[in-house]
C-alpha cells in the first residue's frame, strides 16, 4: 500500500519539475524610446520560428518602425529593404490566423499585402505591427462600422434627409468623427429597417470584454496573423505611436530597433513580467 500511496507523489514530483523547466523564447525590441519585451504563440509557429531566425541572425537591427498610425499601430521591421533585396523575391509566410488570437493591445501581427493582390492572406516575411488601437463602446464592437458607414452615406443622398447629409458635411469638416459616428448608430435601426439588411457585427464574449477594457484594433481580427504579444514597455510603444510623422505615417526622426532573443523558463517568464501561460484559443 505504500509503494501504491508513493507513485502519484513521484509523478507529480516529476510533472512539477517538467513545468519549471520548460522554456520559451523572450523577445526584446530595444529603441531610443526604451525596451519592449515580448512572447511568441505557440499557436503560430511558423511565424514565431521565422521571427526568432531573423532576430538570431541580427536581420531586424538596424531596420525601423518606419509607419505608425496613433491609435491603431507602429509597424517596422523591414527587413528585405534594409538588405535591398529585389521585392519579387521577398519571401511570405502561410497565414496561421488562429481565432482567439484577437487584436488587442499590445498584440503583435504580420504585415501583409491587401486582399486583391493576396487572397491567401499571407503574411510579409519580416514585418510586423505591435496593436495600440482604442477602447470602443459596446455598440460600436457589435456593429459593422464600414457597412454602417456606406448604408448611411447613401441613404443621407436621398432628396428626403438634406438635413442629415448638411449635418453630416458639418460634422465631417469639423472633424468631430466621434459625433458622426454616433449619429451614424442612433440611425441603425432605421437604416435596417429601410433597406432590409443586418448591420450587425458578430462578436464573442472575449473580444467585447477586451476590446471595451483594454482596446485595439477589432476591424482586424481574422485579416491578419496575431502571432506574440509585448508583455513589458507598453508605455515605450506609446510613446513610439506618438511621434510626429510625415507622409505614410513615417517618423521626422527614425526611430531604429535592435532585436534579440533569450531562451529561458517560463516559470522565470511568468516571475519576472507576471505573463500568465494560457491556451489563446
Amino acid at each position: 500500500m505504500k509503494r501504491l500511496s508513493f507513485i502519484p507523489v513521484v509523478l507529480l514530483v516529476l510533472a512539477l519539475f517538467s513545468c519549471s523547466v520548460e522554456k520559451d523564447y523572450v523577445i526584446k525590441i530595444q529603441t531610443k524610446h526604451g525596451d519592449m519585451y515580448a512572447v511568441l504563440f505557440d499557436e503560430t509557429p511558423k511565424h514565431k520560428q521565422n521571427f526568432i531566425e531573423l532576430a538570431e541572425a541580427g536581420r531586424f537591427d538596424s531596420t525601423e518602425f518606419h509607419r505608425i498610425i496613433k491609435d491603431f499601430m507602429i509597424q517596422g521591421g523591414d527587413v528585405f529593404t534594409k538588405e535591398k533585396l529585389p521585392a519579387n523575391t521577398w519571401p511570405t509566410i502561410e497565414a496561421e490566423i488562429v481565432p482567439g488570437l484577437i487584436h488587442k493591445k499590445g498584440m503583435i501581427a504580420a504585415a501583409r499585402m491587401d486582399d486583391k493582390v493576396n487572397p491567401e492572406k499571407r503574411s510579409s516575411g519580416s514585418q510586423f505591427y505591435i496593436v495600440q488601437g482604442k477602447t470602443y463602446a459596446p455598440d460600436e464592437l457589435v456593429t459593422d462600422m464600414e457597412l454602417l458607414s456606406e448604408t448611411y452615406f447613401k441613404y443621407i443622398q436621398l432628396g428626403s434627409n438634406v438635413a442629415l447629409k448638411e449635418e453630416y458635411a458639418r460634422l465631417y469638416e469639423a472633424q468631430q468623427f466621434d459625433s458622426l459616428r454616433q449619429r451614424m448608430l442612433s440611425e441603425k435601426a432605421n437604416l435596417e429597417a429601410f433597406y432590409n439588411l443586418n448591420l450587425e457585427e458578430p462578436m464573442t464574449p472575449k473580444q467585447v470584454q477586451t476590446y471595451t477594457t483594454i482596446g485595439g484594433t477589432p476591424h482586424l481580427d481574422g485579416e491578419y496573423t496575431v502571432f506574440g504579444e509585448v508583455i513589458k514597455g507598453l508605455d515605450v510603444m506609446e510613446k513610439i505611436a506618438s511621434v510626429q510623422t510625415g507622409q505614410r505615417g513615417k517618423p521626422l526622426d527614425p526611430i531604429y530597433m535592435k532585436v534579440t532573443v533569450e531562451l529561458i523558463s517560463k516559470a522565470k517568464i511568468s516571475k519576472e513580467f507576471g505573463y500568465v501561460y494560457e491556451i489563446n484559443k
